[in-house]
């Protein structure tokens, strides 16, 4: 299943496959943002905005619009 990252419920997991736009800021991909590593969604913000993700052990809070770009397969789901 593809999906983004703006789209994940907390605790799943999925792996980076590419970006929407071909473009991200060069701050995420230095922090590891980058296609074949996962991602887990941590915590979201009160009003659900920014959303905080763990990269290869590194929490990195982001704008949900910039999550939106960064589309995922999902490797660990869970039920609703």
């Amino acid at each position: 299943m593809t999906t983004t990252v703006a789209h994940l419920r907390r605790g799943q997991k999925g792996i980076i496959k590419e970006f929407a736009d071909g473009i991200l800021p060069i701050k995420l991909l230095e922090l590891g943002c980058l296609p074949g590593n996962e991602i887990e969604l941590v915590q979201v913000a009160p009003l659900k905005d920014p959303i905080y993700i763990n990269v290869n052990g590194t929490h990195i809070a982001i704008r949900r619009s910039m999550a939106a770009l960064i589309e995922l397969e999902i490797t660990e789901d869970f039920p609703l």
